[in-house]
């Protein structure tokens, strides 16, 4: 399984958008301060989250998003994922 999700910066309020294989390894990952491009703006929490079945698809749909970055469409999922999601573990 494959994930594309949506981070918030806690610090900023900036979004960041990526796609893993382990959600939850991966929001350590950037949390620690481990990935270049977020390491300063740590600490982050899940706005968004959606599985894929394969990798291809996921990166198709990551791309997608960051073509919208920004937009009311990125906005709008948030949102929805607030209101329709459980609090993952």
């Amino acid at each position: 399984m494959y994930f594309v999700y949506i981070i918030r910066s806690k610090k900023d309020h900036k979004n960041y958008i990526g796609s893993t294989s382990d959600f939850n390894k991966r929001l350590e990952w950037h949390n620690a301060g481990k990935n270049i491009s977020t390491k300063h703006r740590a600490p982050f929490e899940l706005v968004y989250l959606k599985e894929f079945v394969d990798k291809h698809s996921a990166i198709q749909y990551e791309i997608w998003l960051k073509k919208q970055k920004g937009g009311f469409k990125v906005k709008e999922l948030i949102k929805w994922f607030k209101n329709n999601s459980a609090p993952i573990a």
